[in-house]
């Protein structure tokens, strides 16, 4: 099962739009896909699941079981001041360590609404992920100008970015 993260809590996101895309994408190519989404984290899980509490939030541990439990990642990250969303870290914090994500491959796929495409945030979280000892797939998407492309149904109407998200996904299957 590849499980394709959503990587902000913002209700309704094109992060989340993008996961739908990915996993039919993955479908149409006859693998087994789901999504986190991290706008299902409980609004206090950082003082009820993490540090000493570890374990104890059962809504947080079923999220976090789903990454743990993948066989293979995709993170689907919108850039938030230059980096991944600050909830995204906070989900990576609070899985099992070592453990977790540990010895799982992962894809990375980073949107803004600016040129770079999320360039910044895959780079610190691709950082993040590999202290950890998650492989990185070396073909990272970045898709910028995301509002020109991306509509509100969830349609990514650049040929281009629907092409370099199924090279990834073909590629992820392989890795």
């Amino acid at each position: 099962m590849i499980t394709i993260v959503a990587g902000t809590n913002r209700p309704r996101s094109r992060a989340r739009r993008l996961c739908d895309l990915y996993t039919a994408t993955l479908q149409s190519l006859g693998a087994e896909a789901q999504v986190l989404d991290l706008a299902e984290l409980p609004v206090d899980f950082i003082s009820t699941a993490l540090y000493d509490h570890a374990g104890r939030n059962d809504e947080f541990n079923r999220l976090a079981n789903m990454a743990s439990q993948a066989e293979k990642l995709v993170f689907v990250v919108p850039e938030y001041n230059c980096s991944f969303p600050g909830v995204l870290k906070a989900f990576i914090d609070g899985l099992p360590y070592p453990g977790g994500i540990r010895n799982k491959k992962a894809a990375l796929v980073g949107l803004s609404s600016g040129t770079q495409g999320g360039l910044l945030a895959l780079t610190h979280l691709s950082d993040v992920l590999m202290y950890l000892g998650t492989a990185v797939l070396p073909l990272r998407v970045r898709l910028p100008n995301i509002d020109e492309h991306l509509t509100r149904e969830g349609e990514l109407k650049h040929p281009l970015f629907q092409e370099l998200l199924r090279q990834q996904a073909e590629e992820l299957i392989r890795f």
